[in-house]
């Protein structure tokens, strides 16, 4: 599935991005874990999300979707999960699996799980680590990759861990086992990660602990067995996936969209706040709240070249999926753009970071990639674009694909990327709904 975009001239229109993927994996996770019935409104039906649906199916709910696009899960509670008769595959899903192996360590059966070739080259022993310690075990590949099989245990014990790297999933890898821990299972997190974990947990009735630390640290404390009950949930458009059509407007001469429903929880909306900051025409209107959390629509103009900026450090957890489409603006801007503590890009669905540098300098921009950083030096224009015998090599990744996707809009060439098809893990209606803005993009 291999798409070339063209330079585009003023997108408009209004769109709904698909529903927030994390808040959607939590959603089915946490129906699964509560007694009765459980509906979900705004779920993304990506490839990832109904991964983690057939697992939950496996794991012993009822997860249907009704005619309206509500999804119902039927479940009889955190207590009686039952053995998959299968491997669990979670074809590309990192999120599916990493947030399982915790849900699934406090249950004295086996669990084995697997992927597609690019989820078993990614690492998990961030993950199994501290749940050994719990005292579930673990049978991996080299390297602590899938496939791997966890023997969980009915009677972990509960732990005070502090993350060695930001990591919302090793946090919530270990939340999710400490709701079968006895007592108090806590993660103490240097730098703040998303929070949708503790958030949903508290509405389907858990008892989550926040503590800052005299070092501005957060301990974030969940009480076991607790008495989880089915509830509704709304879950609002996905930021990350809001950000492709906002830089591509942001790029684009011409160009004003609106984006509805947008979630700006303050721990994923970063990549907001940096655009803004390196000039961009962004107007957040009508916040509001949707099931406990921040909303808004977003209204997106050109407002000309950006300028290159230093992203502040402390603001990358907030913003980690967004930077293979912020080095895409970056590219374009005016000036230089610093990006530093990247190193979680290298162990996402490709290693991002040199992903991005790589297709960069097929596109003509000038940059340096160290281990955990990224300097692009802007066209302050339109970059080249890709020749007619080259093309943009993504790796399975799909926010790979949709970033370079988005950069042949304003490049002088077209950009043509080897295979679209990831696009459907994360955001299905991208292709038809840029289209519909006004975008260039063809198959080849």
């Amino acid at each position: 599935m291999r798409y070339t975009s063209s330079k585009s001239s003023s997108l408009t229109g209004t769109v709904d991005v698909p529903g927030d993927k994390s808040m959607s994996h939590r959603s089915i996770m946490f129906g699964l874990l509560a007694a009765g019935t459980t509906t979900v409104k705004g779920l993304l039906t990506g490839e990832d999300v109904m991964c983690t649906a057939d697992a939950a199916r496996a794991l012993g709910a009822s997860v249907t979707e009704k005619e309206d696009g509500t999804w119902v899960i039927e479940s009889k509670g955190l207590k009686h999960l039952t053995e998959p008769d299968r491997v669990l595959d979670m074809g590309n899903s990192g999120t599916s699996t990493r947030l399982l192996m915790g849900l699934v360590a406090g249950y004295d059966f086996t669990c084995t799980f697997t992927g597609d070739h690019s989820l078993i080259k990614r690492p998990m022993a961030r993950i199994s680590d501290p749940l050994t310690a719990m005292g579930a075990k673990f049978i991996t590949r080299t390297g602590g990759r899938l496939p791997l099989s966890v023997k969980g245990s009915a009677a972990l014990n509960p732990i005070s861990y502090e993350l060695p790297v930001a990591s919302a999933q090793v946090k919530s890898a270990i939340l999710l086992a400490g709701l079968n821990a006895e007592g108090n299972t806590s993660v103490i997190e240097t730098k703040p990660t998303r929070d949708h974990t503790e958030n949903m947990l508290r509405h389907f009735g858990a008892v989550v602990d926040v503590e800052t630390l005299d070092n501005n640290a957060q301990k974030i404390t969940v009480h076991g067995k607790p008495d989880l009950k089915g509830c509704d949930i709304v879950i609002p458009a996905d930021p990350s996936s809001a950000a492709f059509p906002v830089v591509a407007a942001i790029l684009t001469e011409g160009s004003d969209i609106r984006i509805e429903n947008v979630g700006m929880n303050e721990r994923r909306a970063g990549v907001f706040t940096t655009l803004i900051e390196m000039g961009a025409d962004i107007t957040i209107e009508n916040a509001r709240d949707m099931a406990g959390e921040p909303v808004a629509d977003l209204h997106v103009k050109y407002n000309g070249p950006l300028s290159g900026i230093n992203v502040p450090a402390e603001r990358v957890p907030s913003m980690i999926d967004e930077f293979p489409i912020l080095s895409v603006a970056a590219a374009c801007a005016k000036g230089t753009t610093t990006m530093t503590d990247l190193a979680e890009l290298r162990v996402k669905e490709s290693d991002r970071l040199l992903m991005v540098a790589e297709g960069l300098k097929k596109c003509g921009v000038e940059l340096e990639m160290a281990e955990d950083s990224l300097t692009v030096h802007g066209t302050g224009n339109a970059p080249k674009g890709t020749n007619d015998a080259d093309e943009i090599e993504t790796a399975l990744d799909h926010r790979i694909a949709m970033s370079f996707l988005v950069l042949g809009l304003a490049t002088q060439n077209p950009v043509t990327i080897d295979d679209g098809s990831p696009i459907a893990t994360s955001f299905p209606s991208f292709i038809p709904l840029m289209r519909a803005l006004g975008a260039k993009i063809d198959t080849v």
